[in-house]
């Protein structure tokens, strides 16, 4: 086995964990049905999760049919890399001719931030200990 010396600075031990977000409000084109809204929606979310390893959905304007909300995150060690791959996944939603980007908001959460230190104000997860042993799922 190989000693690789890793860099990046612990916190008490245990290095930081972040989190990163990103909304995106997009205007459809020639839409004129939920249904082929969903054609054009669904294959920016299947693209986004291949070529950009995130968790991507629709998560807003789900009863307008020429507007959609995507939500995107992603989770590293790396607070530049959760960036650099959300810019990533930007610039391709934006590259998309059939829709076009209205706007896009991001938020980065730390492991270490502390409970309710949201910027905006919103609440933010408490830190508990893992449970002794998780729930299998089986009878």
């Amino acid at each position: 086995m190989v000693n690789v010396i890793d860099w990046r600075p612990t916190l008490g031990g245990r290095r930081p964990v972040f989190t990163a977000t990103l909304s995106l409000d997009l205007l459809l084109g020639d839409v004129r049905s939920l249904k082929q809204k969903r054609a054009v929606v669904r294959p920016i979310v299947a693209e986004l999760q291949r070529r950009c390893s995130v968790a991507a959905a629709e998560v807003g304007n789900l009863d307008l049919y020429r507007r959609a909300e995507i939500g995107v995150a992603v989770v590293a060690a790396d607070a530049r890399h959760c960036g650099a791959v959300l810019d990533t996944a930007e610039r391709l939603v934006a590259a998309r001719p059939e829709v076009q980007l209205l706007s896009a908001h991001r938020a980065l959460y730390s492991s270490t931030d502390e409970p309710g230190s949201d910027e905006r104000g919103g609440p933010t997860w408490p830190t508990k200990p893992a449970p002794a042993s998780w729930p299998t799922g089986s009878g």
